[in-house]
């Protein structure tokens, strides 16, 4: 992944915004649609290396300390 979130975030995004005006040949629009899916799967991976990374420090009962996702605190 060479570009950051908010770039291939950009890309996504230009790419629906052509897609949806419908102004594109064939060709040109199976390009657009080619490019957003890349960025799409870009994003993806992004989030989910974030996600791995976002994690929270918290104590349990006996005062012990762990680490857990943030979607583990939804639960609790």
């Amino acid at each position: 992944m060479s570009e950051s979130f908010e770039e291939s975030l950009a890309v996504l995004e230009e790419s629906v915004q052509r897609l949806e005006a419908g102004e594109l040949k064939l060709e040109e629009a199976l390009e657009v649609f080619e490019k957003g899916v890349a960025a799409s799967r870009a994003c993806g991976q992004w989030l989910d290396q974030t996600r791995e990374r976002v994690q929270v420090l918290t104590a349990d009962a006996e005062g012990q300390f762990r680490l857990s996702f943030l979607d583990d605190e939804d639960d609790q």
